[in-house]
């Protein structure tokens, strides 16, 4: 894989390797999420700094052969598209290892987000360095930041993966909304439904980890 000049430049502050991230517990609620750096499918770096003026961030862990995550693709359209204008962007980041899933490769994704027309960046971690730091370990999981990057939701986007029309509960709009009030999100944790993220025993190699804003 090529790596664009720009990594090494939005790296140069700070450079972590794999297992000094295996070494840091898993972000949960309250904790303040560290900057990093991964291949958009335009091909350019994109970095969790590039959204440092808005009033939060919607990370979701997702792929492309998970049906949950197939599921899920168009909620996760509107939504960015609903909440991007009200300053809660959505930042796809795809963990899976194209060794272990060959249609979850680089090419593929980009094929993906232009058919599906994703309004949303689509990152690679291909080396699942931010994946280990976030510990999300089911496809989609989804992060939801304030505008500090502190972690304050964490979990699934409502309580019916398998058909939108049925949803009950919205426990991803309920948060934002939440923040959006000066309020903390009821609840802030949920359980997950989607496909397990598999990760090698041994990391794999070094990616960008840098700091927090200041």
């Amino acid at each position: 894989m090529q790596i664009s000049p720009l990594f090494f430049a939005l790296s140069s502050f700070c450079f972590g390797t794999a297992a000094q991230v295996d070494s840091l517990p898993a972000y949960t609620i309250g904790d303040r999420v560290q900057d990093f750096a991964l291949r958009n499918v335009d091909g350019k770096m994109l970095s969790l700094s590039d959204y440092a003026k808005g009033s939060g961030v919607i990370i979701v862990f997702t792929c492309i052969h998970c049906p949950y995550a197939e599921l899920y693709e168009s909620r996760l359209i509107r939504l960015h598209r609903k909440y991007a204008p009200q300053g809660y962007p959505v930042l796809a980041i795809n963990p899976t290892l194209p060794s272990l899933f060959p249609e979850d490769n680089f090419e593929s994704m980009r094929k993906r987000a232009r058919e599906r027309k994703y309004p949303f960046p689509y990152l690679q971690d291909s080396t699942q360095v931010v994946l280990r730091r976030f510990g999300a370990d089911r496809t989609p999981r989804i992060y939801l930041l304030d505008s500090e990057w502190v972690v304050r939701y964490i979990g699934t986007v409502d309580d019916r993966p398998e058909s939108e029309r049925d949803v009950k509960k919205r426990y991803l709009e309920d948060a934002i909304a939440a923040l959006m009030r000066g309020e903390r999100p009821y609840p802030e944790i949920t359980q997950s439904v989607g496909c397990p993220i598999r990760r090698p025993k041994t990391p794999l190699s070094q990616d960008s980890v840098g700091k927090g804003p200041r």
